[in-house]
């Protein structure tokens, strides 16, 4: 039998974890891996990515729609119009706390499974995974059907993936009032 097609669940789950931050008084972040587009200030943009801060008190006009994330924000005094493809997001999560989710960019699975396959070449131990989604709406591809994963590269308990909030201060930010 035919499965019906679905939209993708991406854009719910940012939904999601954005009203659960913002009902709990936490501050969420969208960490976003930045290419063409993306439409963010790219002085700000740190080895291709960008955290933003997707609050209502940061935002203004906030949509979190299907396709893109746009509001208008200051960066530096200055205001700014952004726009983020949903695809293009990796991970929402509460400042405070580091709670939210991750989700895997596109072309970061292809670009893993291109490095994964040129250390294979080299004769590094490579071992298949399990076979890995990104999207239910579009049909698998190569990239979506199997992972290389090597064994010699990460040691066991090694996250370097996991967005991580900015450095900073340790606890929530304090309004000055200057008469």
């Amino acid at each position: 039998m035919n499965e019906p097609i679905t939209t993708p669940t991406r854009p719910y789950l940012i939904r999601a974890i954005h009203e659960w931050c913002t009902d709990n008084g936490l501050t969420p972040y969208l960490a976003v891996r930045v290419d063409r587009s993306v439409q963010v200030p790219r002085e700000f943009v740190q080895d291709g990515e960008i955290v933003l801060n997707v609050s209502y008190d940061a935002t203004g006009n906030l949509q979190l729609g299907n396709e893109y994330i746009e509001f208008k924000a200051r960066f530096g005094g200055k205001p700014r119009e952004i726009m983020v493809p949903v695809e293009r997001v990796q991970a929402i999560y509460a400042r405070e706390s580091g709670q939210g989710m991750s989700f895997p960019v596109a072309d970061d699975l292809l670009s893993e499974l291109a490095d994964d396959a040129a250390a294979f070449e080299v004769g590094e131990d490579v071992v298949p995974a399990t076979s890995v989604r990104v999207d239910e709406d579009e049909a698998p591809s190569a990239a979506q059907l199997m992972q290389l994963v090597s064994t010699t590269s990460k040691q066991a308990g090694e996250d370097g993936d996991a967005p991580r909030p900015p450095a900073g201060g340790a606890g929530r930010p304090a309004l000055k009032r200057v008469k």
